[in-house]
């Protein structure tokens, strides 16, 4: 990695000369993205630099303006807020990596667009007003909560400014914009949309095992396999492009004859490498997927594995093998060598002429050296070869998902003797992302649309969604949804829940029907005999909404809240086992009562007034918590149990405190059932 040099403004000089001497230290003394970087080029190649997995595309960075930025012949930004620009997306990369630059370089452009609207394209004049009005911007060209994000790298080019003494009026400015919806409500036209469009339909659940069994051709054959790997296991694409050849685990069950079936995986952002293992009801299918897609591409594996042993020869089939003696090659046997079908007669022509490969006239026949056409093949292998990933090392001769050229691809020639990875983009084309544009997908293919009769459109991050979902709705713990779903952090959990409230509601009243997962004066509760368990749960779990514990089933119809929100006192409170997020709060609320009862008891110690019943209403407080976690954390307590609070019959008395005749005796206490 190119060795870090740290910007040091000069508090004696202007906001002019530091920036000067910023765009100095960028152009000359960075070695970021290469010490070969054409600073003063308005299109920088940054693909070696810059690795996004999966993706396999070149990675370009344009320093156009926001209103040409989709023209073919885009206006670059002007001077001299161009160089800053590259200086800042040079530095940050060196101070803070990503493998998307996209939304810094949008921040900037609108940053530009703002400064010429008050005068010259000069980054030393950003101001509130401008950085506003940029935001504005931002706003008006984005989704909110795409124009948020964005706006957050706005407020990091204003603090980098304001730091480094960049601004003539250095200026503290926080984006105005406010974050998306939260994303935990369930109620509502805006959270029915944000559902529909991170599930992939009902539609498409029921075409896609149809189409993995119809489709034919290798492309879709290819990801139909991808997307039955995807209904097995919540993962990211990036993820299962960069599966091993040899992903498939086999281990028997303990005490038991049936095999379990997994899959070695590496999750793409952190967590730690892992057998995901597959549910027996689709183990079969993402067996049969894997056999597919390795039967597909186990030609391209050879020949990645042939320039893996031979790095500087151009590989060729066995019955091909004499011509490598050749001096001088025709067309014909050219066109045996790199084409894998026969192509039309000018095609190699014109083959040999985007690539530069001079030929020679004999007759009628033209003719090459071998040579030449041996350095243009090896010189059209990937980017990087032979690592698929050098994060962990993964080969093309060991990747499953490496293809000839143009394999997935029936309006070009296949190559024979030039392999390349298998592209995200190649996947959502087939997954009707472009069907507008004429593009078939695996399902125009295969016959199968929307009830309304459009296209059927997914992504392939809808499959992560959708069970995540189906977890959360059959009770998985969080941390074993975040270990399934390969995250780090078990707060991310909450970003792909998507139960509706009635499924919430309805997990409740189950609940309420089984005696082994409900523990509360529901289960104690006296039941009338003419109806059912399932009547009974429905009259008594009416609606339910989230709380900071877990949730509410008041029902709102009959009376609005009547504790002011003091849920952990409130009967109408349940938790469920297992919902980390919630039961964290929950051990945070307990080590504050504990903290408050102590300093009430010593008020009361001192003879404070008042304190006796400041201590005794902390008393009753801890106590209902504490009775709570012991429930939480009894191990023959099931994971997904609801738990409910039962009604405050008796208050806990202080050593000193009287017994009163008001005062129920304390065998009568019952915190839960």
């Amino acid at each position: 990695m190119a060795d870090i040099v740290t910007f040091l403004p000069q508090a004696r000089l202007s906001a002019q000369k530091n920036m000067a001497g910023f765009i100095e230290l960028c152009r000359t003394k960075l070695e970021v993205f290469g010490r070969s970087l054409a600073f003063d080029a308005d299109r920088w190649d940054v693909s070696e630099h810059i690795e996004r997995k999966g993706r396999h595309t070149a990675v370009s960075l344009v320093f156009s303006k926001q209103a040409t930025l989709s023209k073919r012949q885009p206006v670059m930004m002007d001077e001299p807020f161009r160089s800053f620009a590259k200086s800042y997306i040079r530095y940050q990369h060196g101070m803070r990596p990503t493998s998307s630059l996209t939304n810094r370089i949008a921040a900037l452009r609108a940053l530009e667009v703002a400064l010429l609207e008050t005068g010259a394209a000069d980054a030393v004049h950003a101001s509130g007003h401008v950085l506003n009005r940029a935001a504005q911007l931002l706003a008006a060209r984005f989704a909110p909560s795409s124009a948020y994000v964005v706006a957050n790298q706005l407020q990091m080019v204003a603090d980098f400014l304001s730091d480094n003494d960049l601004m003539a009026v250095p200026t503290r400015w926080i984006n105005p914009l406010q974050p998306p919806e939260n994303h935990r409500t369930r109620l509502g036209r805006a959270a029915d949309e944000r559902r529909a469009t991170r599930m992939p339909s009902e539609a498409a659940l029921e075409a896609l095992p149809k189409v993995f069994l119809m489709v034919t051709a290798s492309a879709d054959i290819l990801v139909s396999s991808i997307t039955a790997i995807l209904c097995a296991a919540p993962d990211r694409i990036s993820e299962v492009l960069c599966l091993p050849a040899d992903c498939e685990v086999r281990q028997r069950r303990d005490r038991s004859d049936e095999e379990a079936y997994g899959l070695r995986w590496r999750p793409a952002k952190g967590a730690t490498a892992m057998v995901k293992w597959i549910v027996p009801s689709m183990s079969c299918v993402v067996e049969a997927a894997v056999g597919k897609i390795r039967r597909l591409t186990d030609e391209a594996r050879e020949i990645a594995r042939w320039y893996e042993r031979n790095p500087t020869q151009i590989y060729l089939p066995a019955e091909m093998e004499y011509l490598r003696t050749k001096e001088w090659l025709s067309l014909d046997e050219m066109e045996g060598i790199v084409f894998a079908e026969p192509v039309s007669a000018e095609l190699p022509v014109r083959w040999c002429s985007k690539n530069g490969i001079a030929r020679q006239r004999r007759g009628r026949k033209a003719y090459m050296r071998f040579a030449d056409l041996e350095a243009t093949v090896l010189r059209e292998l990937p980017p990087g070869f032979p690592f698929v990933d050098k994060a962990t090392g993964l080969k093309y001769g060991d990747a499953l998902f490496v293809t000839q050229r143009n394999a997935l691809d029936s309006s070009k020639p296949q190559f024979r003797c030039v392999i390349e990875p298998v592209k995200y983009s190649q996947i959502r084309i087939r997954l009707g992302a472009t069907s507008a544009n004429g593009n078939y997908s695996i399902f125009d293919h295969c016959g199968f649309y929307e009830p309304d009769g459009s296209p059927i459109r997914l992504n392939t991050h809808q499959f992560r969604h959708y069970l995540n979902t189906l977890a959360q709705a059959g009770g998985l713990s969080q941390l074993d949804i975040a270990k399934w779903s390969g995250r780090k952090n078990v707060r991310q959990n909450v970003h792909y829940d998507h139960e509706t409230s009635d499924a919430v509601v309805a997990r409740i009243r189950m609940a309420i029907t089984d005696d082994t997962r409900l523990f509360g004066p529901l289960t104690t509760a006296r039941k009338a005999a003419l109806i059912t368990r399932d009547e009974f749960a429905r009259l008594k779990v009416p609606t339910a909404h989230t709380t900071d514990f877990g949730y509410c089933i008041h029902d709102y119809v009959m009376s609005p809240c009547e504790m002011h929100r003091d849920c952990l006192n409130c009967t109408e409170q349940v938790c469920v086992k297992g919902e980390a997020e919630k039961e964290k709060r929950l051990r945070q609320a307990h080590v504050v009562a504990t903290r408050l009862l102590a300093m009430s008891e010593q008020a009361e110690a001192d003879g404070d007034c008042g304190a006796n019943d400041w201590a005794r209403d902390h008393r009753v407080y801890h106590a209902r918590i504490t009775a709570l976690l012991r429930v939480l954390d009894d191990p023959t307590v099931p994971c997904g149990a609801v738990i409910q609070l039962t009604q405050t019959s008796a208050i806990p008395r202080s050593p000193g405190d009287p017994v009163s005749d008001a005062s129920p005796p304390p065998g009568e206490t019952r915190w839960l059932a």
